[in-house]
């Protein structure tokens, strides 16, 4: 009796059914980022995505047919949460120059809560130049490009505003991309380098800080009635 209780208990514990389909498909999806983001697809392991997310492979595969599909399922999480959480700061009416530190901030807020996806999206953006993803083109076309069109807006905008320098969308937006992502995908080796864990909650706030500091230094022109340094005060006369 007492083995057939434990036996029962074991299996409440265990969260994934077909009745409660909300939190097992998003456990699933969890633990498959996890699994993904640390072994890529080819390496990771739908026992250990089953067994972290505490559901069976049969209810797995349930909702997800094979490995490639629950990997497609991952993508678009996570790809699909960053473009809703910038896209409600670009569907916003602020000023060019709000509007991209605002943007700015939201990505980096959101990776920094989501540190698996820069590994994650490294290494599908290593698959894809391998040719091997059949996701890649879905992945730009639904999420990336809407992404860098509204951003390239905006700063051709603030560019005709007088705001912003001139610069090339092209090159400017995968720099900012950059400055972000990597922070979190480099940051074991960084750990390294300076010696100090950069994933803190104070390290990851001073970054933030330095990125939008150096976007706003690389990007703004000076307001129009801001002093000018000695040596250039003769280009106002």
């Amino acid at each position: 009796m007492a083995k057939l209780l434990r036996r029962r208990s074991a299996l409440s514990g265990r969260m994934g059914s077909r009745g409660r389909p909300e939190e097992s498909r998003a456990a699933i999806l969890q633990a498959a980022a996890q699994e993904f983001a640390e072994h890529g697809i080819a390496g990771a392991r739908t026992d250990a995505i089953a067994g972290t997310a505490r559901v069976n492979k049969a209810l797995l595969y349930y909702y997800f047919k094979d490995k490639e599909t629950l990997y497609g399922a991952v993508l678009d999480q996570a790809f699909g949460g960053l473009k809703a959480t910038v896209f409600r700061v670009l569907d916003g009416n602020l000023p060019p120059r709000e509007k991209m530190m605002a943007y700015a901030g939201a990505y980096f807020d959101f990776i920094a809560s989501n540190q698996i996806y820069p590994r994650l999206m490294q290494r599908e953006m290593m698959r894809a130049r391998a040719g091997q993803s059949p996701h890649i083109d879905k992945v730009v076309k639904t999420y990336i490009r809407p992404i860098f069109l509204r951003v390239g807006e905006l700063m051709r905008q603030g560019i005709a505003d007088g705001e912003f320098r001139p610069v090339n969308p092209a090159q400017f937006v995968p720099s900012m991309v950059a400055m972000i992502v990597f922070y979190f995908s480099s940051a074991p080796m960084m750990q390294k380098i300076v010696g100090y864990n950069p994933l803190t909650r104070p390290r990851i706030a001073e970054r933030r800080a330095a990125v939008l500091d150096f976007i706003s230094a690389a990007l703004f022109r000076p307001p129009h009635n801001a002093a000018l340094p000695k040596e250039h005060a003769h280009e106002r006369a």
